[in-house]
C-alpha cells in the first residue's frame, strides 16, 4: 500500500467515530465504514463536488450509500466536512428522535439524498439520479453553458450485488450509458453469515463488462489506486464505471478484521481499546483532533464551488432567461401556474364527451391532455407499455434522445421503480412509472420506500381485477389494492371512469409531497352522470354519486367497474344511495362533517363491491354490512363469465341490500 500515514490518520477519524457511535448504541455495524474509510476518503475530500453549508445546492454530486446498514460511515462523513450533524448527534446513534437513525434516512440528517438500506435499492436510486442529470443536461445545457453537470457516486456491498434489482438497474444503465454514474464496490468477502464465497461466486468483473460498464480493479485501501481509478471513471463519459475495491472489512480492529464478527455488531470495549493501539490513535471516545478536522472541512472549498455555479448561472438567465425560469420551477417542484385551470378545462371537456372506455385508454387521453403541460413528466412502462397506455404523442424515448421524457424500462419492475424514486429525488422532474396491477409485487418495496421518502412518484397499474379475463389467476390481482391502501401516505385511487381517471391524475400531479397508485381498467367502464358538485367532490375522494329515493335505509360503496353494478342494482331499489369512493384515503382526510354527509354513521345497512380482496372494506360497511369481492384467487376465463362465477354482480349487490334491509 502507498497510503502515506498522515492520509491514513485523516480516514482513522471515521474508522474511530464509526466504532465509538456503535459501541455506545450496542447496535450498527462497524465493518463495512472501516473497511471503506479509505474509499470515502479520497472520494469525498477530493472528488465530492458539495456544500455543507447548503446541501441542497442544485449542481451538487449526488452521493449514496446502498449498503446502508453503514450508516455510521456516512455520518462521520457529513459530521467532519462540515454539515449541520455533530458530535453529540453522533453520540445519539440510533436513538429515538436522533439526526443518526440506523439507516440513512432522508429529512433527518442534512446531506443524507435518499433512504437507503434495503440492499440494492439505493444503487437503483443512483441509476435515478444519473438518468436525471443526464436527462435534464440535455434539455436545458447550451454548448456555452453547462449548468446541469455533476456525477452521481455510489457505495455499495456484496449484499446489493446479490439482490436481483441490482441487475435490472446496472443492466439498465449501461443501455443508457450512464456516464456520470460512478459506483465503488466494497469488495470485502463477509456478509453477516460468514465469507460470501459459499453463496456468492459470481465473476462481478465479468458481469459489469457484459452490462456495458467500465470495470477497473483496486486495492481499496490504496488512496493513489483509488484516486488514479476515480479519475479514470470520470474521464469515461459513455458508460457508467464500478470500481472494484478490495477491502479489508473492520479494518483497524486486531481480532475481528476480515470476520464477521465485526460486520453488524459492536467491537466491544475491549476491543475498541485495541483497535485505538492498533491505529495509533490516542484519542478519546468521540474526540477528533483539531489538524483532522480541518483537513475534512469542505465548508470554504463548498462555498467557493457553488459561487462559481451561481455566476454560471447568471450569466444563463441573462442569455436563457425563459429555460432558467423553468429549470427553477421545475427544480423547485411547482407545476407551471396555470396548469389547475388547464386541467379542469381538460375535465369539464371529458364530462361532455360521456365515453364509455377502458379507463387505461382515460389515462393515456389524459396523459395526450397533460403531458405538453407538464415537460418534467419522466414516464415509462415495463414492457407494456402499449398495454398500459401510457405513451402519448409528445413521448420520446431517452434511449434514442437524451432531451426525451420517456424511459423503455423493459422488465424490470422493482429496478423500474427504484430508479424512478431517485428520478423523483434529484428533482426537475416527475415520474411515472407502469406495469399491470399484479406485478406491483415485484415492485412493492420500490413503492414502500417512494412512500416512506414522500416523493412525487406515480405508480400507473392496469389490468386492475379479474376482468383481465383469460390471462388467468397468475395474472389476476387480488390482494393488490389492499396491500397498496395499506401503505402508509401513499394515494390509491381507482376511478370508476372517464372522469374520475382525469381527476386521479390530477390529483397524483398536484401532490407534491408523496406517491400516488393510479388503478385502471382493462376492460370499458360505462360514463356515470354528475353535476357540478358531484365532479368538485371527485377530488375529495368519495362522494354520492346517486342520491337515494326517498328515506335513505343503506349504502351502496364501490370503486372501479364496480361502480357500475352498484348504479345498476340502484335502478331497481328504494332509499339507496351510491357512494363512489376512488381514493379512500384521501376520503379519510376530508373533515367529519363531510364524512358524515356522505356516509351517516346511523345507516348501518351498508354493501361495499369490489372486484379486490374484501378484507379492506369492512372498516367503511361494519361488522353488520356486507361486502362482495374476492376471497380467493381467480380462474381463467372470459371476465363476463369470472364476474358471474365469484359472484360478483348486480344480483348479488341487490341482494345483499334487501337481506340488510329486510
Amino acid at each position: 500500500m502507498t497510503t502515506p500515514l498522515n492520509e491514513r490518520r485523516i480516514a482513522n477519524a471515521i474508522r474511530v467515530l464509526a466504532m465509538d457511535a456503535v459501541q455506545q448504541a450496542n447496535s450498527g455495524h462497524p465493518g463495512a465504514p472501516m473497511g471503506m474509510a479509505d474509499i470515502a476518503d479520497v472520494v469525498w475530500r477530493e472528488f465530492l463536488n458539495h456544500n455543507p453549508t447548503n446541501p441542497q445546492w442544485a449542481n451538487r454530486d449526488r452521493f449514496v450509500l446502498s449498503n446502508g446498514h453503514g450508516s455510521m460511515l456516512q455520518y462521520a462523513l457529513l459530521h467532519l466536512t462540515g454539515y449541520d450533524l455533530s458530535i453529540e448527534d453522533l453520540k445519539q446513534f440510533r436513538q429515538l428522535h436522533s439526526k443518526t437513525p440506523g439507516h440513512p434516512e432522508l429529512g433527518y440528517a442534512p446531506g443524507i439524498e435518499t433512504t437507503t438500506g434495503p440492499l440494492g435499492q439505493g444503487i437503483a436510486n443512483a441509476v435515478g439520479f444519473a438518468l436525471a442529470e443526464k436527462t435534464l443536461a440535455a434539455q436545458f445545457n447550451k454548448d456555452d453553458l453547462k449548468i446541469v453537470d455533476h456525477f452521481t457516486y455510489c457505495f455499495l456491498g456484496d449484499g446489493c450485488l446479490m439482490e436481483g434489482i441490482s441487475h435490472e438497474a446496472c443492466s439498465l444503465a449501461g443501455t443508457l450509458g450512464l456516464g456520470k454514474l460512478v459506483v465503488y464496490y466494497d469488495d470485502n468477502g463477509i456478509s453477516i453469515d460468514g465469507e460470501v464465497e459459499g453463496w456468492f461466486s459470481d465473476d462481478t468483473e465479468q458481469r459489469f463488462k457484459a452490462y456495458g460498464w467500465q470495470v477497473l480493479r483496486v486495492d481499496g485501501h490504496d488512496a493513489d489506486a483509488i484516486r488514479q481509478a476515480t479519475n479514470e471513471a470520470k474521464a469515461e463519459t459513455n458508460k457508467p464505471t464500478i470500481i472494484i475495491c478490495k477491502t479489508i472489512i473492520g479494518l483497524g480492529s486486531p481480532n475481528k478484521q476480515g470476520k464477521e464478527d465485526c460486520h453488524g455488531a459492536p467491537l466491544g470495549k475491549d476491543e475498541i481499546v485495541l483497535t485505538r493501539e492498533a491505529l495509533g490513535w490516542n484519542e478519546d471516545a468521540f474526540v477528533v483532533p483539531e489538524d483532522v478536522y480541518a483537513a475534512w472541512d469542505a465548508k470554504a472549498k463548498g462555498q467557493t464551488a457553488e459561487a462559481a455555479w451561481n455566476e454560471l448561472f447568471a450569466q444563463y438567465q441573462a442569455k436563457y432567461p425563459t429555460e432558467a425560469a423553468e429549470l427553477l420551477r421545475r427544480i423547485n417542484g411547482d407545476l407551471p401556474a396555470e396548469f389547475a385551470a388547464q386541467a379542469d378545462a381538460f375535465i369539464a371537456e371529458t364530462n361532455a364527451k360521456a365515453e364509455t372506455i377502458a379507463t387505461r385508454k382515460a389515462s393515456q387521453n389524459t396523459l395526450q391532455a397533460f403531458g405538453p403541460l407538464l415537460p418534467e413528466l419522466l414516464g415509462g412502462s415495463a414492457d407494456l407499455a402499449g398495454s398500459n397506455l401510457t405513451l402519448w404523442k409528445g413521448c420520446q424515448g431517452v434511449q434514442e434522445n437524451p432531451a426525451g421524457n420517456y424511459v423503455y424500462y423493459g422488465v424490470r419492475e422493482f429496478g423500474m421503480t427504484a430508479i424512478a424514486n431517485g428520478v423523483a429525488l434529484h428533482g426537475g422532474f416527475v415520474p411515472y412509472v407502469a406495469t399491470f396491477l399484479m406485478f406491483m409485487e415485484y415492485a412493492r418495496n420500490a413503492v414502500r420506500m417512494s412512500a416512506l421518502m414522500k416523493q412525487r412518484v406515480i405508480h400507473v397499474y392496469t389490468h386492475d381485477s379479474i376482468g383481465l379475463g383469460e390471462d388467468g389467476p397468475t395474472h389476476q390481482p387480488v390482494e393488490q389494492i389492499a396491500s397498496l391502501r395499506g401503505t402508509p401516505n401513499l394515494n390509491t385511487w381507482r376511478p370508476c371512469d372517464t372522469v374520475e381517471a382525469a381527476i386521479s391524475w390530477k390529483s397524483a400531479l398536484q401532490r407534491k409531497e408523496g406517491p400516488t397508485a393510479l388503478i385502471f381498467s382493462r376492460q370499458n367502464l360505462p360514463f356515470q352522470t354528475r353535476s357540478e358538485d358531484q365532479i368538485q367532490n371527485v377530488a375529495k375522494g368519495g362522494y354520492v354519486l346517486a342520491e337515494e329515493k326517498g328515506d335513505l335505509k343503506a349504502i351502496i360503496i364501490a370503486t372501479g367497474s364496480e361502480v357500475s353494478l352498484a348504479m345498476e342494482a340502484y335502478a331497481q331499489l328504494e332509499g339507496v344511495r351510491v357512494v363512489s369512493m376512488p381514493c379512500a384515503e384521501e376520503f379519510m382526510k376530508q373533515d367529519a362533517t363531510y364524512r358524515e354527509a356522505v356516509l351517516p354513521a346511523h345507516i348501518r345497512a351498508r354493501v361495499a363491491v369490489e372486484a379486490a380482496h374484501v378484507d379492506y372494506w369492512w372498516k367503511f360497511v361494519g361488522l353488520d354490512g356486507k361486502v362482495i369481492g374476492m376471497t380467493t384467487y381467480g380462474e381463467s376465463a372470459p371476465a363476463k363469465d369470472l364476474f358471474q362465477f365469484f359472484g360478483i354482480t348486480t344480483e348479488a349487490v341487490v341482494a345483499a341490500v334487501k337481506e340488510l334491509t329486510a
